[in-house]
């Protein structure tokens, strides 16, 4: 079976096909980065405007890639939930038009679900229940997942992202956007334990997470400093930085895996790409036996195979989304 995957939650105009959910015939990404970057982070108007530029290019790239050809396609999955509601409306409509001329399924998608996804495309031996970090620039969720379409969250950001964080932070610093692949590239050229900055809630009973009081303080750090007249230790802010959220993220995690008396742990999302991030899980999984996966480097940030992934189990359990399906900027993870 042959899912068309369409992914335009931000700001990367994303389609895939996936065959039988685990075999990737095709997965084009084409990035808006340089449009957003002279601009310090993504303008939604900007990001829409080039979806529906991009859109039927990258679908077809998507075919091509493939060798096969749209009436070759059985159902077709597309993000329709949390995220800008003007790029998700894009490809929404492109999958309907699809759907509709082809007569084939139409399946809407939760992001998140769709980044759970990913680590059964390169994992295919994963089986449930796990522990799901998803951890992106709009994202921090940590979830049991128990079965496909079956979610319960644990915790999740109560203000700004993880990656959000590491790209405003990145601004204090005067460093270009993304943020996150910088920071992770200049902090191997840091002490991370050059400033004393705090893990948000790293204590908590609960598993939420909260990034803007480390943001707060790092701002309070680079204003002292400047202030003084003192060189800015750039690389040494960013190591600092880095190593705070990476603690809070590994320290719920592990926790919450501790409490569901569960041994895998699966991480997801751009931020799931850092290098400090996947170093200190894999320490944990080494000490303590906890099993941890990451999806490839190219399957953490936002893809289409893994929305078609997601859409082919959807379809095998008999979901199927109407031409109503709508876009929705934020959604309950498992509401579509």
């Amino acid at each position: 079976m042959l899912i068309l995957g369409i992914e335009t939650s931000c700001d990367d105009t994303t389609a895939a096909v996936v065959e039988d959910g685990r075999i990737i015939r095709s997965n084009v990404i084409s990035s808006q980065t340089s449009a957003h970057e002279a601009l310090g982070g993504v303008v939604p108007e900007i990001a829409a405007r080039h979806h529906v530029e991009l859109i039927v290019g990258v679908v077809a790239a998507a075919i091509e890639g493939a060798s096969v050809s749209l009436r070759d396609i059985d159902a077709v999955a597309v993000t329709s939930a949390h995220g800008l509601v003007g790029c998700l409306a894009v490809g929404v409509g492109a999958a309907k038009s699809i759907s509709h001329a082809l007569g084939v399924p139409l399946i809407g998608i939760h992001h998140i679900e769709g980044h759970i996804h990913a680590n059964l495309l390169d994992h295919p031996q994963l089986g449930f229940p796990f522990i799901c970090l998803t951890v992106s620039g709009g994202h921090t969720l940590v979830a049991l997942v128990e079965g496909h379409g079956e979610y319960r969250v644990l915790g999740e950001t109560v203000d700004d992202a993880a990656g959000e964080a590491f790209d405003k932070t990145a601004r204090l610093l005067g460093l270009p956007f993304p943020g996150g692949p910088v920071i992770d590239k200049l902090a191997r050229q840091g002490d991370p334990r050059a400033f004393n900055l705090p893990r948000p809630l790293i204590r908590s009973a609960s598993f939420d997470f909260s990034f803007s009081g480390l943001k707060t303080a790092t701002k309070r750090c680079v204003d002292e400093l400047e202030n003084s007249g003192g060189q800015l230790p750039v690389a040494d802010l960013a190591a600092s930085v880095q190593e705070a959220i990476v603690d809070v993220l590994v320290a719920k995690t592990t926790r919450a895996a501790a409490a569901e008396r569960l041994d895998t742990v699966a991480v997801s999302g751009g931020v799931g790409a850092n290098s400090r991030l996947r170093e200190r899980f894999d320490q944990v999984a080494r000490r303590s036996g906890l099993r941890v996966l990451f999806p490839s480097l190219e399957l953490c940030t936002d893809n289409a195979a893994m929305i078609a992934c997601a859409g082919y189990h959807r379809l095998r359990m008999g979901y199927r989304s109407t031409l109503d399906l709508d876009a929705k900027a934020s959604a309950p993870l498992g509401a579509v």
